[in-house]
């Protein structure tokens, strides 16, 4: 090598070296570490302490509770930094959340736990709620600019599917049901990827193609599709019937919401079929007149054996209608309940496969009240709002389209107010960000400083 070829080189890694302290220089490490919060909290929260659990062992649930004391320390410290970090930049959007409506439901679930059938129980699934809530709320505020968040959200998205679908090829006896899982091995074949059960794979899958279609919608034409149909795939091979048909229903009612311009029209079109979904599930074990409607219908009429428990919920519910049982507590030990003749099996059930009924069941009537107001009604108001002002269009289209999912998913699963579930956490964050687009402009990628 000539001395002038040496010259050039020692020019080129002089010149490269200037390029990659300036790349570094414009780095701001808060706006980073906000970013980085935000995909550890979904990550956490989709993927968990302890993925691909082994539902071959009888010891899996004492696995998941070991893990317990960590899940609360690790949610906590991301709630708390989270917050501090928002409240740096972002203190009037939180003030907006301080509402007596809101104020009302804190109140109820602090009344609510200290009159729990399981006080302690209560309390210590309520810390985790709020912090798991406190999380998905702030969520929408963390990066710094609305390109930051889509980075963020289809980063995380791509390695949860990538995980799945490794676990799948890689290690299928913790990604697949088996027909050796101690409790359900009649869901064999049915995938679960590095979830616990295909029931909450299956969702998170619906979100993640609502989340591909709006990537894509925002311009990213290599992430987006990747993260929508990776995700349609998944979807169909857990064998979740009722994300399923939800997932491309759901898009289209939204669509048909999103070109509605009143307000009553769009509650019409997105209440009224979740009125009658209720009404024949829920409503079919209470009145005849429904329950004959419901087996006329092309449908298992009990929604697989879901209508025993509907009747021993609302039985529940009937003991207690204001104070319920208390919070996330009833369902732990209900072997010793009285049960309807050929319904005896209903007291195994994990919940109230509906989530308004659910939560009629744990924290009353006046706590379901509250949270339909809030979470049912509120946000399509915020939408309204949102279109009003021509806010970030598509984002607030996303945040729709989960928001319905939720809404219609809860009519045969409980996921409300449900402590560390992902549809829970999406759910609270879509509303959470119908919230802050009805009321401030997301920020716009923001150029750097010169």
């Amino acid at each position: 090598m000539d001395r002038s070829a040496a010259d050039m080189t020692d020019v080129e890694a002089r010149s490269l070296g200037h390029a990659l302290r300036d790349e570094l220089a414009k780095l701001n490490v808060v706006q980073v570490a906000r970013c980085l919060i935000m995909v550890a909290a979904l990550l956490l929260v989709m993927i968990t302490l302890d993925p691909f659990p082994d539902l071959r062992s009888e010891d899996v649930a004492t696995v998941v509770g070991g893990r317990m004391a960590l899940n609360y320390i690790t949610f906590g410290l991301l709630g708390a930094i989270g917050v501090m970090l928002v409240l740096t930049t972002d203190a009037p959007s939180l003030k907006t959340l301080v509402t007596p409506l809101h104020l009302c439901l804190v109140g109820w679930m602090l009344i609510n736990v200290v009159l729990s059938e399981s006080r302690e129980v209560s309390i210590q699934r309520f810390v985790l709620a709020a912090s798991v809530t406190s999380l998905a709320v702030i969520l929408p505020l963390l990066p710094p600019t609305q390109r930051s968040f889509n980075l963020c959200l289809g980063g995380a998205a791509l390695v949860l599917l990538a995980l799945c679908f490794l676990g799948v090829f890689l290690a299928p006896q913790y990604s697949i049901h088996s027909a050796l899982d101690i409790t359900e091995p009649q869901l064999a074949g049915d995938w679960r990827g590095s979830f616990g059960h295909k029931n909450v794979a299956s969702p998170v899958m619906t979100i993640l193609v609502y989340v591909g279609i709006y990537l894509s919608a925002v311009g990213s034409f290599v992430m987006g599709p990747a993260v929508a149909l990776l995700a349609g795939i998944f979807l169909i091979f857990t064998g979740g019937k009722t994300s399923s048909v939800l997932c491309l229903a759901i898009y289209a009612l939204a669509s048909l919401v999103y070109v509605t311009r009143s307000l009553w029209l769009k509650r019409i079109i997105c209440f009224a079929p979740l009125i009658v979904m209720n009404l024949l599930t829920v409503g079919s074990v209470l009145s005849p007149a429904l329950g004959s409607i419901t087996r006329a219908l092309p449908v298992d009429p009990t929604f697989t054996g879901r209508s025993d428990i509907w009747e021993f919920a609302l039985a529940a519910v009937a003991e207690k209608p204001i104070t319920g049982h208390g919070y996330a507590a009833f369902w732990d030990d209900v072997t010793a309940r009285q049960t309807a003749k050929g319904s005896e099996w209903a007291v195994t059930a994990a919940h109230s496969h509906n989530s308004y009924l659910d939560l009629a069941v744990t924290i009353g009537l006046p706590g379901l009240l509250l949270v339909v107001l809030i979470f049912v009604l509120a946000p399509l108001r915020n939408f309204q709002e949102t279109q009003a002002h021509n806010r970030s269009n598509a984002l607030g289209k996303l945040f729709l389209t989960i928001w319905l999912f939720g809404l219609y998913f809860g009519t045969t699963e409980t996921f409300l107010l449900e402590r560390q579930n992902p549809v829970w956490f999406m759910f609270a964050l879509a509303a959470a960000g119908l919230h802050f687009l009805a009321r401030f402009q997301c920020v716009a990628q923001m150029e750097p400083d010169r």
